[in-house]
């Protein structure tokens, strides 16, 4: 398979640069910046560079994008221009070239709103079902290239499958107030029980979607790590969430404590990745049971093609006030 990688010199991109050329895909990588995991320089938004890029091509994994942490540094038509004209440029330039299937890796962001519940509320049960209602221009600029993605499939026949990722970088948490109570690795392994998807896992994912997508047709699939909470959880998880853990993982503080790590008080979301299992055929082998017994085992926590791919932050300069500056909630 002849895979184009957009945003090959990222995070993501480069470790599916990475797996698939181990598989032997031949793999056509895609960034504004060079990379050894970058074939060509340029624009997303340039419609004659996305074509000469597309020949040959049978998928195309569209990594490429502004994110979150961009929100306080970048204009929001900065946003508009990568996010929404870039999909576009992308879609029509596969839709041209015969690409059998484009595999658009999207957030969980664009769920916005609807993963804060009110006071007094049960945590959400975050599924493909979840209405959407971004909260910033990253999470608009997402869901709109979501639905310009729908709409090449409905409207043209192109295969697209929509990859909403929950978060797998590894830098720092921008909440400062997480960061001063919380262990960096005590925060990450505690995330893996509602939020939190390993790179390889995501890795696989996109992968199984570009060589299964185009049998599927269209879908969106929430990709995190498999929660060990269900429904009845929920409300609990709201008011003592130690306790709910406590029951499902009796070790857990034997783990914790000799860290001085600490469970988070309450968990207001959990995300569901039943579906991606069922239909992609997507099997995650990051989850809190496999990360806590690596803790305890004293393994590293994550994987090994996370530990190559690194840390590559988001700007080109630091910040004093964290790993990136943060829009406040107006």
């Amino acid at each position: 398979m002849r895979v184009l990688v957009t945003g090959s010199a990222g995070h993501l991109g480069e470790g599916l640069v990475r797996i698939l050329r181990e598989r032997q895909h031949e793999v056509v990588g895609l960034d504004l910046q060079e990379s050894p995991f970058t074939a060509h320089v340029g624009s997303i938004t340039d419609h004659a560079f996305i074509r000469r890029c597309m020949r040959g091509i049978d998928a195309v994994i569209h990594a490429a994008t502004l994110h979150k942490p961009h929100v306080a540094t970048h204009r929001r038509a900065a946003f508009v221009e990568t996010n929404i004209a870039g999909t576009l440029t992308v879609l029509e330039a596969s839709l041209d070239s015969g690409v059998g299937v484009v595999v658009h890796s999207s957030t969980t962001s664009v769920f916005g709103a609807a993963l804060r519940p009110g006071n007094g509320q049960p945590a959400a049960w975050v599924d493909e079902r979840v209405d959407s209602v971004p909260r910033n221009i990253y999470g608009v600029t997402k869901k709109a290239a979501e639905d310009l993605c729908e709409l090449f499939y409905r409207s043209k026949g192109l295969p697209c499958i929509v990859l909403r990722t929950a978060r797998f970088f590894p830098e720092a948490d921008d909440d400062p107030e997480l960061r001063h109570r919380y262990d960096d690795l005590n925060l990450k392994v505690n995330e893996y029980l509602y939020r939190r998807l390993d790179l390889a896992d995501a890795v696989e994912a996109h992968v199984l979607a570009a060589e299964r997508g185009s049998g599927i047709g269209f879908a969106r699939y929430v990709l995190s790590s498999t929660t060990p909470f269900e429904r009845q959880h929920l409300s609990r998880l709201r008011t003592d969430a130690p306790r709910v853990v406590r029951e499902l993982f009796t070790d857990y503080e034997d783990v914790y404590e000799p860290r001085g790590w600490k469970m988070l008080p309450s968990i207001d979301r959990v995300y569901v990745n039943q579906r991606a299992r069922d239909e992609l055929g997507w099997k995650p082998r990051f989850d809190y049971r496999n990360v806590l017994d690596r803790v305890k085992g004293g393994e590293e926590v994550f994987s090994e093609l996370a530990k190559r791919v690194g840390s590559k932050g988001y700007h080109s300069q630091r910040f004093d006030e964290g790993p990136y500056p943060v829009e406040k909630d107006r």
